[in-house]
């Protein structure tokens, strides 16, 4: 489902165009259904751990600076490696409280290859002990892709593959700025549930697991 073929539907569905009224917030009807669709976009995203939330960034610590920069897209942490300058082999850091790496690694002049990370604050990490070399770092984190609304395509791999849960998820939105009747917002939920529900079996289950190593699913034959 693209971009255009979204907004028809919530349209459709809602039977309003969604005008610039007293009642709009001063919204246009582009700017109300756009809020729609983030709102259902982020509950998604933070409610399922889609591999499209999952992204790679390299580059290199400063030698004698303990901080190493976040992404400016960076939601939170998957894990972080250090790669060896010789060997080229990936050892992970252990993840603690900045408190610890204060506590074990008290003087600046405690160098060497980082074993060690925490959470400094929003744009930064810390490491220990303090990077002795330029290694190269490699991170994977969690972000939010881009919204269907701003992709220049109209086109989202969560709308490509899943479009039922951002379908419902932004009816959902849609239904309660309206005001709706409980009704049709517990039916509207009721869908949006199932295919959450499916979603995360695919992304969480199936995404996560090969018949190599885990069995067919099976179901009895009576």
């Amino acid at each position: 489902m693209t971009y255009d073929e979204l907004v028809k539907a919530i349209r459709a569905y809602t039977e309003n165009d969604f005008p610039d009224t007293a009642g709009s917030g001063d919204m246009t009807s582009d700017e109300q259904i756009d809020l729609f669709i983030v709102e259902a976009e982020q509950r998604i995203f933070n409610t399922i751990q889609l591999l499209d939330l999952r992204k790679n960034s390299t580059g290199n610590c400063t030698p004698g600076v303990k901080y190493l920069a976040t992404p400016t897209d960076w939601l939170a942490n998957f894990s972080l490696a250090v790669i060896d300058p010789v060997t080229g082999e990936y050892e992970y850091l252990l993840n603690k409280d900045v408190n610890f790496l204060r506590e074990a690694y008290s003087s600046p002049n405690d160098q060497g290859k980082p074993q060690f990370y925490a959470y400094f604050d929003k744009d930064s990490y810390i490491l220990a002990p303090t990077p002795d070399l330029a290694y190269l770092m490699e991170l994977h984190y969690f972000y939010y892709p881009e919204s269907i609304t701003t992709a220049p395509s109209g086109r989202t791999w969560l709308g490509d593959n899943f479009d039922s849960a951002l379908l419902y998820g932004s009816l959902l939105e849609a239904y309660t700025f309206m005001k709706g009747e409980a009704d049709v917002m517990a039916a509207y939920k009721a869908r949006y549930d199932e295919a959450a529900s499916l979603l995360k079996q695919l992304s969480e289950g199936k995404n996560r697991e090969d018949n190599y190593r885990t069995r067919q699913v099976r179901y009895p034959v009576q």
